[in-house]
């Protein structure tokens, strides 16, 4: 069975969003500029406002952008 690769644009924001959630600094960010940057941004704030309200572990499945789409 093939597998669908997902848009770039959403990569990019999963990823940021790992990193928000695991406390990383948004300097990591490995878009230079463009959408990619702003999406991986979009990611990683969603992840710490995430982290901030506790929603980690089990009890932050639910807002998992791999795991809710």
């Amino acid at each position: 069975m093939k597998t669908i690769k997902r848009s770039l644009i959403d990569r990019f924001y999963n990823r940021g969003y790992r990193a928000g959630i695991g406390g990383k600094s948004r300097e990591l960010c490995p878009a230079i500029a463009g959408s990619g940057r702003d999406a991986w941004l979009s990611g990683w704030r969603d992840g710490r406002a995430a982290s901030w309200d506790g929603l980690t572990g089990v009890s932050g499945i639910h807002c998992d952008p791999q795991i809710a789409s």
